[in-house]
């Protein structure tokens, strides 16, 4: 038996081999960077920390326009700082020796749906709040009010002072330790692991 092959034909092969990788590589790369989109999407919302938070964490894979055997993908949060809180669970301090306003279901939500600070609640709702110092536990801000149905403190439209007492507006401390409550380098981990084997998966259906 006599086997033969021209320059010309190996190097059709090589182009073949080189197009079929860089078709493996860029698909493999694409996938993996949606699959951790996905994932850290999943994480967020499994968190508890709401579907627009979620959608944040945007994905692109390079270059765009062709294939390539240096295919690279980005996976990233629009809102970085909030995941990096989450995501590491740092202690965040008052500046300046001063105190950290945490409102309690009482204060309700403030303009745009965000936490009102002290002022701005008082402002609000026209109520006074003043401070009660603790050694055992945070101090507080409280008013004297009534609670409506929704647990809202508001100003008492009664005369003689029905059903008003006295309600914790705001937690004051001086510090609080943000609950680590993602872990992104695991998915981020899982999906690296999970590459050589889409190249290998997508090299192969390239070929074929």
């Amino acid at each position: 038996m006599k086997l033969s092959a021209t320059i010309t034909d190996l190097a059709k092969l090589m182009q073949g081999e080189i197009a079929a990788g860089e078709k493996a590589v860029s698909a493999a790369i694409r996938d993996a960077g949606k699959d951790l989109q996905d994932a850290w999407r999943a994480q967020i919302t499994g968190a508890g920390l709401g579907q627009r938070l979620a959608r944040s964490i945007r994905s692109e894979s390079y270059p765009k326009a062709r294939n390539s055997l240096n295919a690279a993908a980005l996976v990233w949060s629009k809102a970085p700082v909030i995941i990096g809180a989450h995501d590491t669970g740092p202690l965040i301090r008052a500046k300046g020796g001063l105190w950290l306003a945490i409102p309690t279901e009482a204060a309700g939500k403030g303009r745009g749906g965000k936490r009102p600070t002290p002022r701005e609640w008082e402002a609000r709702t026209g109520l006074k709040l003043r401070f009660i110092p603790r050694r055992l536990g945070p101090s507080l801000l409280i008013t004297d009010a009534r609670l409506n149905k929704g647990g809202r403190a508001v100003v008492s439209r009664s005369k003689t002072g029905r059903g008003v007492v006295s309600v914790p507006i705001f937690l004051m401390l001086r510090q609080v330790s943000l609950r680590k409550r993602l872990d992104l380098a695991r998915d981020a981990k899982r999906a690296i692991d999970g590459v050589p084997g889409l190249i290998v998966a997508n090299w192969v259906e390239a070929r074929g």
